[in-house]
């Protein structure tokens, strides 16, 4: 498979503005239309997945799949079948219920492995399945090391909660939730549409509450692709998805973003690069996922917060 077929042209150009398109085209022959080895059993032993997909109005969404292990299968190298259901309230949900593209993250918080799943989804009943167009592996930096501690069978569930909450700026509960996070999701797609849901990790307080409905977040060095830089240069729809680990709350955002670059070019390039991000709605939904996980172990990987 050729640099050229791997990534589209803002990924390119995000890897030239970062001076990584010799590294970028070195490791493209690791994005494949299909698993890699092993995948299979790593797949089968999640109890997360994280989702990300675009509705008919152009918006970005990202939510998780919560399961048994043995919820998400590898039915053979080119597909993936996940074998639950998103809440009724949730605004992914429709996307998963008609054919279409999805992104998918499988994420393992004990061990920190992860692995990237794109393609086209098919429905089936009590699920999914979706057939790769790309796959391929991440590094372990920035994953904040936890273990389920309860997982309830959600699996039939017809509504979420009825305290549910949609609004245009972040209330205080919302931003103390993204004020103390250090993980959160992030959602985002090419100009044709083609979703991907990425992971970012940091020592608490990494996200930067700019105001009720402006975050911004340093951009760390990771795998060199910079596939969602990419996508965001193409399509500034973006989605972001917290946590409360404990609890099993979620905080869904939707709106726009963009990239702040550093002065200069790849090595000479003074300052952080960085990303920001403009809120247009966001969901909060306590205890939706109906499980709840252990206090973490953070990285070592993760970069000082600025004094």
């Amino acid at each position: 498979m050729s640099n050229s077929s791997v990534y589209h042209w803002g990924e390119l150009e995000a890897q030239a503005r970062a001076g990584l398109t010799k590294r970028a085209s070195a490791i493209s022959q690791l994005v494949q239309p299909l698993l890699p080895d092993g995948a299979d059993n790593f797949l089968s032993y999640q109890n997360l997945l994280a989702v990300g997909a675009q509705g008919d109005d152009g918006r970005l969404w990202a939510s998780l799949f919560v399961g048994p292990r043995g919820f998400i299968s590898a039915p053979d190298d080119e597909s993936v079948q996940v074998l639950a259901q998103l809440a009724a309230d949730d605004p992914v949900e429709p996307m998963t219920r008609r054919q279409g593209k999805l992104g998918l993250l499988a994420i393992d918080l004990e061990t920190r492995i992860r692995l990237r799943i794109n393609g086209e989804a098919t429905p089936l009943p009590g699920g999914l399945r979706l057939a790769i167009e790309q796959s391929f592996p991440n590094c372990p930096k920035y994953i904040q090391k936890r273990h389920v501690v309860s997982l309830a069978e959600a699996r039939g569930r017809e509504a979420g909660p009825a305290d549910g909450k949609r609004v245009a700026a972040l209330t205080d509960e919302m931003s103390e939730l993204v004020a103390h996070a250090d993980t959160f999701f992030v959602a985002s797609a090419s100009e044709t549409g083609d979703p991907d849901v990425s992971h970012r990790g940091g020592n608490p307080g990494f996200v930067d509450l700019m105001s009720r409905t402006r975050l911004r977040w340093p951009d760390y060095v990771g795998n060199n692709m910079l596939m969602t830089l990419g996508n965001i240069t193409e399509n500034p729809h973006a989605a972001l998805l917290f946590v409360d680990w404990a609890t099993g709350t979620t905080l869904q955002l939707t709106g726009r973003a963009k990239v702040n670059w550093p002065e200069g070019l790849g090595p000479t390039a003074t300052g952080q690069r960085s990303v920001e991000f403009e809120l247009d709605e966001a969901i909060y939904r306590p205890e939706v996922l109906l499980t709840n996980w252990s206090a973490p172990t953070l990285s070592r990987f993760n970069p000082p917060l600025p004094v």
